[in-house]
Parts: structure tokens; C-alpha cells; sequence
């Protein structure tokens, strides 16, 4: 403590030890260590959304389960959000979301998937997302989707 009131120092602890203790009100010791990095995310968000757009822009039927759980992943992501639901003349439900960051539109026709089939499409969904170790070969031959009965 000085006249002008406390005084903080900080000092290596051989500093320490060789400075005058007159007048220490208290201390402690301690080492820093820098948190570890996040760990990455397990399904890249511009991966998912990339991957969305180009099936969208061609609305092959084979891929329709594999569109909606995309949307709906984004979706949980706060990427896309769930704006309305429309039905066409013959009963199928359009799903309407709306980008977050750009206002874009988006229509997923409703697959109307099973309880049953939910875990093989969201596999086939993250083979699409995975690695792709075959390169550019398993980027054009994406697994086929179940068809919803």
C-alpha cells in the first residue's frame, strides 16, 4: 500500500520472492493457459445451404427428401426461416421459407417422410455434406432418396 492508496503489481514469482514484502496486503498466483479453439462445426453451414440451392435449382423428384431435410437443418440454424405453407391444386403441401441475411424466397414441396425414414435420408443427407473423398465424381452421383408413400 502506498500514500496514494493500493497498488497493484504484477510480478514472475522469482520477482516476487526477491521483492520487499513491506506493506503486501495480499496475493496470488496462477498461470493463464489460452482456451482451446471451438470445435468445428460437425455440418458446414454454407456447405448445407450451397448444397440446398443447387437441388433446387433442379427439382429432380428423386431428390425431394433430401431438399426438405436440408431446409429443415437450415431452418434450425436460424439460416432460413419458416414463412408459410401453400397447397397446390393436387393436395401437395409447398413449404415457403424465407433466407434470413437475404429476404430470398424459397418452395420445398413437403416429401411427407415417415418416422422410418427420416434416419436413412438424414445419412444420405450427410453423405452429400461429408467429405468427398471420390472428388467430383461423388458430387454428381448423389444417393438416391426414399420415396415417401
Amino acid at each position: 500500500m502506498t500514500a496514494a492508496g493500493y497498488e497493484r503489481q504484477d510480478l514472475c514469482t522469482e520477482c516476487f520472492l526477491k521483492a520487499a514484502r513491506d506493506g503486501v496486503f495480499s496475493y496470488w498466483q496462477g498461470e493463464f493457459k489460452m482456451p482451446p479453439p471451438p470445435p468445428p462445426e460437425p455440418i458446414q453451414k454454407d456447405t448445407a445451404e450451397s448444397l440446398l440451392r443447387k437441388m433446387i435449382e433442379s427439382p429432380d423428384p428423386v431428390h425431394a427428401a433430401a431438399r426438405y431435410i436440408l431446409a429443415v437443418m437450415l431452418e434450425r440454424k436460424r439460416i432460413l426461416k419458416h414463412r408459410d405453407t401453400t397447397h397446390e391444386a393436387d393436395g401437395k403441401e409447398l413449404l415457403v421459407y424465407e433466407h434470413a441475411q437475404t429476404g430470398e424466397s424459397f418452395t420445398i414441396p413437403d416429401p411427407k417422410l415417415r418416422l422410418d425414414q427420416l434416419s436413412e435420408v438424414q445419412q444420405q443427407v450427410a453423405d452429400l455434406l461429408g467429405p468427398k473423398e471420390g472428388g467430383a465424381e461423388s458430387a454428381k452421383n448423389p444417393a438416391p432418396s426414399v420415396e415417401s408413400k
